[in-house]
């Protein structure tokens, strides 16, 4: 006899106060969960589909062309509806659509990042390839050769990062820092446009990467998280002082006392 909670695979479409097209959303979701559904298999035909849920074709389709809006299936018409295979793009549109209008959207997806990439540097230290530390090596490079340029130095700072998280080879943390990489990515540039001017920032962005990257080529996962952390942590202190600084230039600019 199964423990409890195990060996048993729940109905969620049937969940009390679903209506017909949940149903449906829920039935196609759970058989992909479950492996039942394969991407690039072709659904049952409308009627046995419908059937085999307990809707009407009507609510079928409906709960179809909902499916198809996330970029799980692909209806075509005369040829029946396809799985679709997994769209990242897809994932990170609805990721960045759904968090953009909330409060706190900005400081909440950094979060989000600082748990991604402390992990993901761990498990680079032990699965990165030669050439993408090398390729990494390269991207540090160019943080060194572009710090008097906000817009090159931010973006040779997010693919420095970037590039950590997909050498982990991680397929979940990968995708999920894709997810948030809409919000993510202007934050470089912003960053280095609000601290530039403060004293030892360069000296300052050049050894914090040097560091991490040193972790990782030595392939030491403790050392490598530590100064990704300090970082991190050293990195929005710099951040707040530069945003004092710019305000008070502003005031002082406005002729204020």
């Amino acid at each position: 006899m199964p423990e409890p909670g195990r060996g048993k695979i729940v109905d969620i479409g049937t969940e009390p106060g679903r209506t017909a097209v949940d149903r449906v959303v829920a039935h196609v979701k759970e058989r992909l969960l479950s492996g039942n559904l394969t991407p690039g298999e072709r659904l049952p035909p409308e009627r046995e589909l419908a059937a085999a849920i307990g809707v009407s074709r009507t609510s079928l389709r409906e709960g179809l062309r909902a499916l198809a809006l996330i970029g799980l299936v692909d209806i075509r018409h005369g040829q029946g509806t396809t799985v679709r295979e997994p769209d990242a793009k897809i994932l990170r549109d609805m990721t960045t659509l759904t968090l953009a209008p909330l409060p706190n959207a900005l400081s909440d997806a950094m979060q989000a990042r600082i748990a991604i990439e402390c992990q993901a540097i761990r498990v680079a230290c032990e699965k990165a390839t030669d050439r993408e530390i090398t390729e990494i090596e390269g991207k540090l490079e160019a943080i060194v050769a572009t710090l008097d340029d906000r817009v090159a130095g931010g973006q040779a700072d997010y693919e420095f990062h970037s590039m950590i998280v997909a050498a982990s080879h991680c397929q979940p943390l990968v995708v999920l820092y894709s997810a948030i990489i809409d919000l993510l990515r202007p934050l470089h540039v912003e960053r280095r446009r609000t601290i530039v001017h403060i004293d030892g920032i360069r000296s300052y962005l050049v050894e914090a990467h040097r560091e991490i990257f040193l972790a990782l080529f030595n392939r030491d996962p403790n050392a490598a998280d530590r100064q990704l952390r300090s970082h991190f942590t050293i990195g929005e202190e710099f951040r707040r002082k530069g945003v004092s600084l710019m305000l008070a230039r502003k005031f002082a600019a406005e002729g204020g006392g």
